[in-house]
């Protein structure tokens, strides 16, 4: 698993993920903040893409250059995943961006799907699932099973934070799926927390609600 997991250790990533994690930072410093975030893991999660090599004319003369051309799926899981979109865009303009939609049930855990809008041929693809908490794993998981039924042979999940139990969950299942994040955290609350008002499968130390937090809608 540790194989496959990459963990940010960019310092203006520390700095950002700090940012998110304070309870004063409003809606628009965190939506805005998000995008920053995503636009550096892009950056991470995109470094093994191939590249074609062509000639290029500069001022000067003919030179050799690189030409990326890789078919690319952006998949943001709603509503959350949504604020990573134009920061992954901004590296990768020519990405599709697909959407599914989960919730999750407060009472089993488990993700809910209520939206899907894919291609349906995906073999020639690589994917980047977006979703800025990976906590239980169980929308990741989901929407990698989806991935793959549609034929998507290559996926990478890219979060902001992830607890040790999704991490688990996601590679258990899916071992080939490259996992981005910004930081690790220490583990997913549970049921003796929620005495404190946590609810249970939040991560913890966290960022409380990321898709409220980037919206406005706490």
């Amino acid at each position: 698993m540790a194989n496959n997991l990459f963990v940010s250790g960019h310092p203006l990533v520390e700095h950002k993920i700090t940012q998110l994690r304070d309870v004063t930072t409003d809606f628009r410093q965190f939506r805005s903040i998000v995008a920053e975030l995503a636009m550096i893991l892009a950056y991470e999660a995109t470094a093994d893409l191939a590249t074609q090599p062509v000639e290029v004319l500069t001022p000067l003369t003919t030179t050799a250059g690189s030409k990326f051309d890789a078919r690319v799926g952006l998949a943001p899981i709603l509503r959350a995943g949504l604020g990573m979109v134009d920061g992954m865009l901004s590296l990768i303009p020519q990405a599709e961006v697909w959407h599914l939609g989960f919730y999750r049930d407060e009472q089993t855990l488990q993700p809910v799907i209520y939206y899907n809008k894919l291609p349906k041929d995906l073999s020639t693809h690589t994917c980047f699932v977006l979703d800025p908490m990976l906590a239980t794993g169980g929308s990741a998981l989901a929407a990698v099973d989806i991935l793959k039924r549609r034929g998507v042979i290559r996926i990478k999940f890219v979060g902001l934070l992830a607890a040790p139990e999704g991490i688990a969950a996601l590679h258990g299942t899916h071992p080939d799926v490259a996992v981005h994040v910004a930081a690790v955290d220490e583990r997913l609350t549970t049921a003796a927390d929620t005495a404190d008002g946590f609810p249970p499968g939040f991560i913890w130390p966290g960022l409380g609600d990321a898709g409220d937090r980037q919206f406005g809608t706490r």
